[in-house]
């Protein structure tokens, strides 16, 4: 783990998930793992609601690329430049999107480090990761909401986080640009759109794989964060491209 990573990101969420369980009444460890979850999708808000505000403008500009698409089928090389002018006249990048899953996923490696980290050693805070100002709760307590262990892996868990997954993709490739298809083949597969449909399933089968194989606090933590932007998602499609 590079020191860099280790110092700005993996002990800041470290200590903040201690801090939390420390003042939250009734020492939950879950509890506090749904908050830290809450918190670090709040922070990321901006980055998403570009990703999709950028996905709903590509959804409204396809009509517009399907007809230059068909107008400069032959020329490729003059179909990329009328393209990018198209994307740059309407103040649209296609690849806007990459920037919040790269940021989700550096978070996630990060989190999935703390909370593995924490399970492995039975629950037990690390004082060499801690802050000075974090008191060391030593011993922590292992059940969530009274009854489910977070150091076992917990199929409740994991289905509710693959079943929550299954929505949020979905509704989230509503939001993806349906591209062309080829005018010269109509009867050649989509593999634009066979591949969507194999992740809109993919995904939730990993998350109920890994789901019965981690602690149950890693499916915690994928539950309330898919939560959280299936609600963000439905928020932002009510409101209007500017």
């Amino acid at each position: 783990m590079g020191s860099f990573f280790h110092a700005i990101i993996y002990q800041p969420l470290y200590n903040i998930l201690i801090f939390l369980y420390d003042v939250i009444p009734g020492k939950d460890f879950g509890v506090s793992i749904v908050l830290i979850t809450v918190l670090l999708r709040t922070i990321l808000i901006p980055l998403y609601k570009q990703q999709i505000e950028s996905q709903k403008k590509l959804q409204e500009l396809q009509p517009k690329i399907k007809a230059l698409q068909e107008k400069t089928k032959n020329d490729k090389e003059q179909q990329t430049k009328q393209l990018m002018e198209l994307y740059k006249e309407n103040k649209t990048n296609p690849f806007s999107g990459c920037l919040p899953l790269i940021v989700q996923l550096v978070f996630l490696i990060a989190i999935y480090r703390v909370l593995i980290t924490i399970s492995s050693s039975g629950l037990v805070a690390d004082q060499a990761q801690l802050y000075a100002f974090v008191p060391n709760p030593v011993k922590i307590n292992q059940l969530f909401l009274s009854l489910i262990d977070l150091t076992k892996p917990s199929i409740i868990i994991a289905a509710l986080a693959a079943v929550s997954q299954y929505f949020q993709t979905k509704m989230l490739m509503s939001l993806q640009p349906t591209p062309a298809p080829a005018v010269s083949d109509p009867d050649k597969p989509d593999l634009a759109q066979m591949m969507n449909k194999q992740m809109l399933y993919l995904g939730p089968f990993l998350t109920l794989f890994i789901g019965i194989k981690f602690p149950a606090g890693l499916s915690l933590y994928w539950l309330a964060g898919t939560l959280f932007m299936l609600g963000q998602q439905i928020l932002m499609q009510k409101k209007p491209v500017k």
